[in-house]
């Protein structure tokens, strides 16, 4: 196990009707003004806005809204947050929401307390210095946000996906209700789930080859869980104890749990994703399950010792005559299971069909226009990323 320093400082309420201690949690920050932050119509028309509102004026805390967030969050609203937070001396955000909203409070956050152009952070040309604190009523068991120190924003000027991760963004608190998530369509369980199990297998295929027994029991232990709750709460959608599994995995597989004592992981999968979601608007999870298989057999040759361990441990798969079929076997399983819960395993599947350009445009984006490598198990150059692209469109 490498050495490794690790930091959750979230507070975490978790159950049902956590909601009401949300002017609570809220008041101990010691703000001024709250800027409640939501994305569509079911926080309003499910009455979580009116419960969280009356919370905050039980506490005596003042509040604007501000909603509209969509997947894939936009820097336009971001921007439109951060000068109507200056103008009515906002200093906490509370996203209502899931990872979306939560990434979108983050953004402001970082556009209230830095200097410049937010967006300047997201592209790496400056590091932020602060953000201004963030709280979260979670609605979606998906992106991990509340607990994590990352946020993904998407410009609109060239429809660029851009991720920034900073201890300064972890939120105060998280609320953790898995009731709020009952009325969540299918593909939205699905899709969250698979974002579930893609930050905590983005982890597991790590470059370094030490001994990592407990982290790696822990991380296909989760795997296994998620796998076993979301066919659950896709039989029964109120099944409360499929819905808690999967709201608590969500934050444990992307507050750096599962990642102890290795170098990080890999990541390369989301940078993939992130380029399809920028240009064509797609859930988060379902990217990912269209891209990992044809990721994962492009890397699985360079150690397919580690493939066959998750292929027996998480997916159950029996062996093969050597690791190359058992790796093999291990992602066959995972696609069938993608499959079975409604995901996609190619870009085709997404009502996409990826021309020759697009697919060198993709790959030149991802590549940062050609000056960075991506992922860590194997790193991919921009003829790399492209030759992925196209496995995935085949």
């Amino acid at each position: 196990m490498l050495d490794f320093e690790y930091h959750a400082p979230t507070h975490v309420v978790f159950g049902k009707n956590a909601v009401e201690k949300v002017g609570t949690l809220v008041k101990e920050q010691g703000c001024k003004k709250v800027l409640i932050h939501y994305g569509g119509g079911s926080a309003k028309r499910s009455g979580l806005l009116d419960r969280v509102a009356q919370s905050l004026e039980a506490a005596g805390v003042a509040y604007i809204q501000l909603g509209g967030v969509v997947p894939n969050p936009r820097l336009g609203l971001v921007k439109e947050g951060i000068a109507l937070c200056r103008k009515e001396g906002v200093d906490f955000i509370l996203a209502v929401g899931g990872g979306s909203v939560i990434d979108s409070s983050k953004a402001i956050g970082y556009g209230l307390t830095n200097e410049g152009d937010v967006w300047d952070y997201y592209a790496k040309k400056k590091v932020p210095t602060a953000c201004a604190p963030v709280g979260a009523v979670l609605t979606i068991a998906a992106a991990g946000s509340e607990m994590s120190n990352s946020s993904v924003i998407t410009n609109e000027d060239g429809w660029l996906k851009r991720g920034l991760s900073s201890e300064y963004s972890r939120c105060k608190f998280a609320i953790m209700d898995p009731t709020l998530t009952y009325t969540l369509p299918a593909y939205q369980t699905a899709s969250g789930a698979a974002d579930i199990m893609m930050h905590t297998m983005e982890r597991y295929f790590t470059a370094v080859d030490v001994p990592m027994n407990l982290t790696d029991n822990l991380a296909e232990g989760l795997l296994r869980s998620v796998m076993k709750d979301v066919t659950a709460a896709l039989r029964n959608p109120e099944d409360y104890e499929a819905r808690a599994g999967l709201m608590w995995a969500s934050s444990l597989s992307h507050n750096g749990l599962t990642g102890c004592g290795t170098d990080g992981g890999d990541w390369a999968s989301h940078q993939l994703e992130h380029e399809l979601g920028g240009k064509y608007d797609v859930a988060h999870g379902a990217g990912l399950c269209a891209v990992w298989s044809s990721w994962a057999r492009t890397v699985m040759p360079a150690n397919p010792a580690r493939f066959a361990k998750f292929a027996v441990n998480v997916m159950g798969v029996e062996p093969g005559a050597d690791d190359m079929e058992t790796a093999n076997r291990g992602i066959d399983a995972m696609e069938a299971f993608f499959q079975s819960i409604g995901m996609p395993t190619r870009i085709n599947q997404m009502g996409i069909t990826l021309s020759e350009e697009d697919m060198r445009e993709l790959a030149h984006k991802c590549s940062f226009m050609n000056t960075r490598k991506i992922g860590k198990f194997v790193p991919l150059d921009r003829e790399a990323i492209y030759e992925v692209y196209k496995l995935a469109s085949k």
